[in-house]
């Protein structure tokens, strides 16, 4: 075998697709006995004809991520379905904001929408140069200068305490919840960058759903994987160090456990002070019915953000950084079914997605929680809830041992990570261990379902182990 793989998140499958795609031969390893990682879909324990996203549920990167934009999902036959509204906002005693796909809708609708359309407007227009910077490997030029000019004035305005720059509580609680899709302080460098580039998508290419759920994006890759000669063995944990080349589709600690004393005593040292963030509580729900909503534009929205003011956003995501839980915790919400309807079942049950933010390794139950913060803008939802699938932060590495503690970033979520990976190394997808590297959340450009970490990874592999210096064509 050429190279082993540890791990079949997305990350991994892209490190293996371009592996097989280059003619070597290839064995992806995972623990559970699904694959896919952070892009599963299981069916419900009671009602089966209810599929839950076990981790991702909305894919604002399934179109625009170069790794996935070159694998072309729609080729095939991944159904990506992309709403009108990318995400709303409720906020108390006012009209949510609603962030539509349409930047002058959205603007329209705001307080001050000249204001959002000054930071995302140039964005919007000069998308693919966004991504190709923020999910770049910060080691090349980026491939859009002027793009990568807006995106750095942005990221050092809404990165900073000049995130007041962007007018009316309404926009800047709107922009706080995509940004709070990075687990982190508010302000910081690190989420901002990530706001900046979710909600340039939300207004260029979308937030896309997948038909059938997010394992629709880890099918495909298995079965590209697959049919270039690739093979993907579930349901056996690996307790040993494989030998040859291996790449790693883990939390950087694992390999602790694997190596011991053959890791270099400085790498050691890194590993074995590696911080993680905070984490989340997942609680799935099944729904009788619609969402009763005060404000009825959200009934479109397939994405939520329910943390309510900037201020509140920001006072929460303290909380949790020191170690507290807060009264109202960030609670990021999805229902796919607004853009599926094969997502409801034959007695008109659906599925709701839901984590909110919580200290590292929490073991509260966050349902009642979660179920308040429905009820404050739709009231009477605790009687739409059929069922209740509730994992606190300190059991999810259960279903995916990566999310240690609950932290869906594996402690990438930070500045220095985003840019040098879990150590301070030139490469960091490679380690001082010969033949070993890693792929995962842990190294640049961080977390997210786009294959990126697994694309550079694997073009380091190729070059350093094989001397390939050529990446093979992703195309169908």
């Amino acid at each position: 075998m050429d190279v082993t793989i540890v791990g079949s998140g997305p990350n991994g499958l892209a490190a293996a697709v371009v592996f097989a795609r280059a003619g070597l031969s290839v064995q992806v390893f995972e623990a559970q006995s699904t694959c896919g990682g952070g892009s599963r879909t299981l069916p419900d324990p009671e009602f089966p004809g209810i599929a839950h996203d076990i981790c991702s549920a909305i894919h604002p990167l399934a179109l625009a991520s170069p790794f996935l934009s070159a694998f072309d999902l729609p080729a095939r036959g991944v159904a990506l379905s992309v709403p009108e509204v990318s995400y709303g906002n409720p906020l108390p005693g006012r009209p949510a904001a609603i962030g539509y796909r349409d930047i002058e809708r959205t603007a329209a609708e705001l307080s001050d929408g000249a204001s959002w359309r000054r930071l995302l407007g140039p964005l919007a227009q000069r998308s693919p140069g966004v991504v190709g910077l923020l999910l770049g490997d910060k080691r090349s030029v980026p491939p859009d200068l002027l793009a990568a000019v807006h995106v750095a004035r942005r990221i050092l305005e809404q990165g900073t305490p000049a995130w007041g720059l962007l007018r009316g509580d309404d926009a800047r609680a709107l922009f706080s919840g995509v940004a709070a899709h990075v687990i982190s302080p508010m302000p910081s460098l690190v989420c901002g960058g990530a706001g900046l580039m979710l909600a340039t998508l939300a207004h260029s290419v979308g937030w896309p759903v997948p038909v059938g759920g997010s394992q629709a994006i880890a099918d495909a890759l298995i079965a590209d994987l697959q049919a270039h000669g690739g093979v993907i063995t579930a349901g056996e944990p690996v307790t040993a160090a494989p030998r040859g080349v291996v790449v790693y589709d883990t939390s950087p600690t694992a390999l602790l456990d694997f190596y011991g004393d053959r890791i270099p005593q400085r790498y050691a040292t890194t590993l074995r002070n590696y911080r993680f963030g905070p984490g989340v509580a997942k609680v799935d729900f099944v729904l009788s019915g619609e969402i009763p909503w005060t404000d009825p534009r959200l009934a479109d929205a397939p994405t939520l953000h329910l943390g309510g003011t900037r201020e509140n956003m920001a006072d929460a995501e303290k909380e949790i950084a020191a170690g507290r839980h807060p009264e109202w915790p960030m609670v990021l919400a999805a229902l796919p079914h607004l853009a599926d309807r094969g997502r409801i079942d034959a007695a008109g049950r659906r599925p709701l997605w839901t984590y909110a933010h919580v200290p590292f390794n929490s073991s509260e139950d966050q349902t009642e929680t979660v179920t308040g913060i429905f009820e404050k803008f739709a009231p009477g939802f605790r009687d739409l809830v059929v069922a209740v699938r509730s994992t606190p932060a300190a059991r999810l590495d259960h279903h995916n041992a990566n999310l240690i503690g609950g932290d869906i970033g594996v402690g990438g979520n930070n500045m220095f990570s985003a840019l040098t990976g879990p150590a301070l190394r030139l490469n960091p997808w490679t380690t001082p261990i010969s033949g070993v590297y890693l792929c995962s959340s842990a190294t640049p450009p961080g977390g997210g379902v786009h294959g990126m970490a697994g694309f550079y990874a694997a073009r380091t592999v190729l070059k350093r182990e094989f001397g390939i210096k050529t990446v093979p064509s992703l195309a169908p």
